[in-house]
């Protein structure tokens, strides 16, 4: 057995280390990947890495690559990963200068707005009794957060009624047109919804605003290099249409 802490099993010669397993993990993507993240798991991952390892010497033991049949396949294959590889090692050099991106930022500024936002806890009651007695315990000291704790009805209760961020649109139209008429600090009297009674508590404000070139300069970049690219793309299209014939029916 080798004493290199990197591997994790040895078939027939060939080591197979932890990055092969990360590898693996990485390959097979992050939904699925997650079902393997228990040392459990793990060992099923290693399993099966060594079942493949053994399924790949066995099929070379038996000559199966001269199959005819994994022949056309192969050539299928490696036809489609050529594709590909063309098609990225052409666009992947593509880069924007700061003027390119300065440039397109000033031609699409309005595309840069960020709508109002606000951040709100809320405590959620069955009636209209309940949240004016909560509302009266507010009055008396109670902290809004601790009453949350102790009377909400909704699962953010956990965290004393924080709701995060939201925009308009992202909550039932009583509880958005409570919320952004409020100040910050402002507690709110109970607003009716599908889902009970609520108070709301703001807790910050965020006005509409255009968004500075810094603040997104690596989202400019993307754009512009996704065009570049497509452009780079197309063209090359048009001079191999002049190089090769074409008939499209």
């Amino acid at each position: 057995m080798s004493e290199n802490n990197n591997l994790v099993a040895i078939v027939n010669g060939k080591e197979i280390s932890k990055g092969d397993v990360a590898k693996f993990l990485n390959d097979i993507g992050p939904q699925l990947a997650m079902q393997f993240q228990s040392p459990e798991g793990i060992k099923r991952v290693i399993n099966e890495m060594v079942n493949q390892e053994l399924f790949y010497l066995d099929a070379v033991k038996l000559n199966l690559e001269n199959d005819e049949e994994f022949k056309k396949i192969l050539e299928i294959t490696k036809e489609n990963l050529l594709k590909d590889y063309a098609i990225t090692k052409l666009i992947s050099g593509v880069s924007a200068t700061d003027e390119e991106l300065q440039d397109y930022y000033n031609k699409n500024i309005n595309s840069f707005n960020s709508q109002e936002t606000v951040t709100a806890s809320h405590i959620l009651v069955e009636s209209d009794e309940n949240s004016k007695e909560i509302l009266a315990e507010l009055e008396e000291g109670l902290s809004f957060e601790d009453a949350a704790k102790k009377y909400s009805t909704c699962p953010s209760k956990e965290s004393g009624g924080a709701l995060g961020e939201f925009t308009k649109g992202q909550m039932v139209k009583e509880f958005e047109d409570a919320a952004f008429s409020m100040k910050v600090g402002e507690i709110s009297d109970p607003v009716k919804t599908q889902f009970g009674y609520h108070i709301i508590k703001l807790t910050g404000k965020n006005p509409a605003k255009i968004s500075s070139f810094n603040e997104v300069k690596e989202q400019v970049n993307d754009r512009v290099v996704k065009t570049k690219q497509q452009d780079l793309y197309l063209n090359k299209v048009k001079e191999l249409m002049n190089v090769y014939d074409v008939e499209i029916f």
